[in-house]
This record gives C-alpha cells, sequence and structure tokens, in this order.
C-alpha cells in the first residue's frame, strides 16, 4: 500500500495546483493516472477497474443521495473519510479506499465520475484500443461490426471495440464517431479510404520489388 500511497500522493499534488477553470476532465486524467498506477503496482489494474466500474454502476447512479455527500463542499474530509469507510470498507480493495480518501482530502470527489471516465479512455489507450461508436439506420449484427472493426483498424491506429447503435432517421446508411470526431460521416467512405490506403500500399509494394529486380538483373 505504501507504493500506492506515493503514487497517490504525487498525483494529488498535481491535481490539487490546477485550476478548476481548466475543466474536470483534465483533473480526472491527473488522478485517472494516478489510479492506474497503483493499480498496475498492485499487480491487479483489471479487477481494481471492475471494483471502479461497480462504485459507479452499483453505488453513485442507485444512490444519487450518497454521491451529493460526497460531492459536497461543506462536507469536511474527516466526515467524508468516515463515510467511505463505512460504506467501502468491507467491499472495496484497500487501494479503492485509499484511493478515494486521497481524492476526498483534496477535495475532489465532485470529479469522480469523470476521473471514472478518464481512467477507462486512459485504460483503453495501454491496451491499445479505439471505441467507435457505429450508428446505422437498421440492426447491424456482430459478423459484420467485426468485420467493420477489421477495415477500420489500420485506419484508426489501434484494434476498434464496436458500440452499435441504431438511428432509423440516419441518412447515407452509417456514421463512425471516435470520440468527437466524424470520420466523413459514412462508414461506406471509411471503408473505401481503407481499401484505397491497401491499394496504395500493394502498388508500392510491387513497385519496390519491381524496381529491385532491375537493379539486380543491371548488375
Amino acid at each position: 500500500m505504501a507504493e500506492s500511497d506515493d503514487i497517490f500522493a504525487e498525483h494529488a499534488r498535481q491535481a490539487a495546483e490546477i485550476d478548476a477553470d481548466l475543466g474536470v476532465e483534465h483533473i480526472g486524467k491527473v488522478y485517472a493516472e494516478a489510479f492506474l498506477g497503483a493499480a498496475e503496482a498492485a499487480g491487479r489494474t483489471e479487477s481494481l477497474m471492475d471494483e471502479f466500474d461497480s462504485l459507479v454502476v452499483d453505488v453513485l447512479d442507485r444512490f444519487p443521495k450518497l454521491e451529493e455527500v460526497l460531492a459536497s463542499g461543506f462536507i469536511l474530509h474527516k466526515e467524508k473519510a468516515g463515510i467511505i469507510d463505512r460504506v467501502f470498507g468491507a467491499r472495496a480493495s484497500t487501494v479503492l479506499v485509499g484511493f478515494l480518501k486521497v481524492v476526498s482530502r483534496h477535495e475532489r470527489l465532485d470529479c469522480l465520475r469523470a476521473i471514472h471516465r478518464q481512467t477507462h479512455e486512459l485504460y483503453d489507450e495501454m491496451r491499445g484500443l479505439v471505441r467507435v461508436r457505429l450508428t446505422t439506420a437498421t440492426p447491424v449484427d456482430d459478423a459484420l461490426a467485426e468485420r467493420i472493426a477489421q477495415r477500420l483498424g489500420s485506419f484508426l491506429g489501434g484494434r476498434p471495440v464496436i458500440e452499435k447503435a441504431v438511428d432509423p432517421e440516419l441518412i447515407g446508411g452509417a456514421v463512425v464517431r471516435v470520440d468527437d470526431t466524424v470520420y466523413d460521416g459514412s462508414i461506406a467512405t471509411q471503408l473505401g479510404i481503407v481499401r484505397e490506403q491497401m491499394i496504395d500500399r500493394s502498388v508500392h509494394e510491387i513497385q519496390s520489388r519491381r524496381d529491385r529486380f532491375r537493379n539486380s538483373a543491371g548488375n
């Protein structure tokens, strides 16, 4: 736990120096890095990610009053630390409980959901995953979604994880969104671009081989 405390303390110091005007997502990223650093140091990254998910889905979503209390600027850290012990002490790991107390000490529990979002984004980056929202006019089966993911992989520079959505009013068949970016509005356009890139690479390889053959023949 000592190593986790050191990681939390350093990142908490950085987060405390961030002007709140920069936004909760920026603050969230600093604490997310601390959480993942401690999780990796403990050798329990995946299980701690599951714990954090459960904290949000099973506790904050179900008990909004508790979230309000934890996020309140009118309640002292000592009181919040006691609440954290009572609510999570027997259910959560010492790493997660310690993390929550560090965040509380620096009065950032109001950023807990942003920290959770940023933790997932950083965890995806660590694993080379790219979250892709595929919206289609009609439902897409898993097999087609997987083929689309494979085609988009080289274009996006990571392994796409497709999140499917249906919008019957969609014009053009489908759209691909990564974060806040929509790629040309149409999946057909994107796949066309990927095909062109693949063809260009093949042509380049053929040309290179032909040049090498000519050079070797000339010698």
